[in-house]
């Protein structure tokens, strides 16, 4: 299991980027926006044009910290916000930590299948920490 940083942006996320790039001397990564993963009039039915951000990994030495936006029509909690996000490549070990930690918190998404993963979900805990969790059937790997 791998427990990981996540940050969101409100349509700046690019820019972000580039910027914490430059500061921490890292190259700047490949940035995979939502317009080249979904089909052109999904992409405009959902908001996600081919200026938004679906994926980018800043990665300085061992850390590795992920970035994207937020499309416009999600909701204001889920905007410029960092949250955890754990990857295991054991799924029952993704589903016990979920419920684990939904217990007393807030659901953002239940444990379903994504595109890029088999099992993904998100929630708030209670003490008010964002988590995502990913089963890791591969599918990250070719999203990025």
């Amino acid at each position: 299991m791998q427990i990981q940083p996540y940050l969101s942006f409100n349509g700046n996320c690019q820019e972000a980027v580039e910027f914490y790039a430059d500061i921490f001397g890292t190259d700047i990564p490949e940035i995979i926006l939502f317009g080249e993963m979904l089909p052109e009039q999904e992409a405009v039915e959902q908001d996600r044009s081919d200026k938004v951000v679906i994926r980018a990994d800043l990665e300085s030495d061992d850390t590795r910290v992920l970035l994207s936006d937020i499309p416009s029509k999600s909701p204001d909690l889920q905007r410029d916000k960092m949250t955890l996000v754990i990857f295991s490549d054991d799924l029952d070990e993704i589903e016990v930590l979920y419920y684990k930690l939904k217990d007393g918190g807030t659901v953002e998404m239940e444990l379903q299948e994504t595109f890029w993963s088999k099992v993904y979900g998100s929630l708030v805990d209670k003490f008010g920490v964002g988590w995502q969790l990913n089963y890791d059937d591969g599918r990250m790997n070719q999203v990025v």
